[in-house]
């Protein structure tokens, strides 16, 4: 199958998007939330029963995410009515997220940016997350598999 001389491959679009955007890494997107970046995890839910949690993170799945945060939508979240927010975008391994916060950008959001690395790089450098396993740690109980 020959590729139309329109396209682009996904590697393409992808670094596209990546030279578009100034990327942090995790440690930086803690100090960047802590401050009042709005950080959002884009995963599904699977993925974040799956691999855990960043306390703090907004859910918002990709599939609604620039309804959410464009100031011009009527399904925008409240805190999204302005375009110098700082957004800060999460996925497992940071490649979906260069892609949505893109999109941000497109929209007009001009501090929208993504973690290098993703969920994965955050949960590597030791920064705070919640696990499946740290859920049964906080009642107290082993999981259902470990129970007599």
């Amino acid at each position: 199958m020959s590729c139309p001389s329109s396209g682009r491959g996904i590697d393409q679009i992808l670094a596209e998007a990546r030279a578009r955007l100034h990327r942090v890494e995790p440690e930086a997107a803690h100090l960047a939330h802590r401050r009042g970046a709005v950080l959002v995890d884009i995963r599904p839910a699977a993925q974040r029963a799956a691999n855990g949690e960043i306390p703090g993170a907004l859910i918002i799945e990709r599939n609604v995410l620039e309804w959410r945060f464009d100031p011009r939508s009527d399904a925008r979240l409240p805190i999204a009515g302005r375009y110098d927010l700082p957004v800060i975008i999460f996925c497992q391994e940071g490649y979906t997220s260069s892609l949505a916060a893109a999109a941000l950008l497109d929209l007009g959001l001009h501090r929208a940016t993504d973690i290098a690395g993703g969920f994965a790089a955050w949960r590597q450098a030791g920064l705070p997350s919640f696990g499946p396993a740290d859920v049964y740690a906080i009642f107290n109980a082993a999981p259902p598999a470990q129970r007599a």
